[in-house]
């Protein structure tokens, strides 16, 4: 064969084009080139958008092994809690059942002894729900709002109560608001009842720092039946509380040996931090009859008693 009818160009797997340092450049200039079409005119978003739809039913697809994991964990765990908290319900249905057969019956015979000593019923005491808006901004005082006044029915004096017991007493009414003083007020005062000894007595507020302690039993002798634990309500000889609501809890008992006095520390039943809805009651008085008036003739005496020398 004469040489000269040979082939001698490079077959195609030899061909190389243009080199790579010409390769490196043109797509490098492409990219940079996109880039800033894509940031400034928004070119490529079609694109993506597009290629978005296209691939959306199969992450769909790819996404449900991993949703019916997640779902059937979540509806086995949601299922056993659902089981304890059925189980822990009807069990506080059976004490909530045993407790008002015991009430009912504590009723009845309430009713019944109260009718042999011929005595008045039980006064109801009516009562008004409301909203705490804010505290007041005296740093001095432990005072709240409440969204209910004197149009509402709000009279000075009313207790304010919530779920855990006392909060404390409306001491100021206005049109649309009331002022609550707290039992951790300086001037707060309430007369409790200890429910183990039956002993009267009265807690004032105004305790600082003393742990838990916001109030204490004063006036109580040195060698007085307290103890740490003892449980404090209202006694419902003021006019104002109604009987058997919790006030406090004792903390603390401290007996002086050089002061006749016992110094007892209260922490408050209800505390007042955290609360958004309270109760305002109808103080007492207003149900109680009026207190009989002197005859004249004992006015007559009383002044003259009072005249003499």
């Amino acid at each position: 064969m004469p040489l000269g009818t040979l082939d001698r160009t490079p077959p195609p797997f030899f061909r190389q084009g243009p080199s790579a340092l010409t390769k490196l450049i043109f797509f490098s200039a492409l990219a940079l080139f996109l880039m800033v079409a894509d940031a400034r005119f928004r070119v490529v978003e079609p694109l993506r958008a597009a290629l978005a739809i296209a691939l959306l039913p199969v992450q769909r697809t790819l996404a449900v092994p991993v949703e019916l994991w997640r779902g059937g964990r979540g509806y086995l765990q949601g299922l056993h809690q659902a089981l304890e908290a059925e189980r822990q319900a009807r069990a506080q249905l059976a004490q909530l059942g045993e407790r008002l057969a015991r009430a009912e019956q504590l009723g009845v015979e309430n009713e019944h002894l109260r009718g042999l000593l011929e005595l008045r019923p039980a006064l109801s005491v009516r009562s008004l729900a409301a909203e705490v808006m804010y505290e007041a901004a005296d740093p001095f005082s432990r005072k709240l709002f409440i969204d209910r006044g004197a149009n509402h029915g709000v009279v000075r004096g009313a207790p304010v109560v919530n779920e855990a017991g006392v909060i404390g007493q409306v001491t100021q009414v206005y049109a649309l608001t009331s002022m609550v003083t707290l039992l951790a007020d300086k001037d707060a005062a309430i007369p409790v009842l200890n429910l183990r000894t039956q002993q009267r007595s009265a807690a004032f507020g105004g305790i600082v720092g003393a742990g838990d302690a916001t109030m204490e039993l004063r006036f109580l002798s040195g060698n007085a039946d307290v103890q740490a634990g003892d449980l404090l309500h209202t006694s419902g000889v003021d006019g104002v509380y109604p009987p058997s609501l919790a006030v406090a809890r004792v903390v603390s008992v401290e007996r002086r040996v050089e002061s006749g006095f016992a110094r007892i520390l209260l922490a408050a039943a209800a505390p007042a931090d955290g609360v958004r809805h309270v109760l305002v009651l109808e103080p007492l008085a207003a149900q109680l009859p009026p207190r009989p008036r002197p005859s004249p003739a004992a006015a007559a005496a009383a002044r003259r008693g009072s005249a003499r020398p």
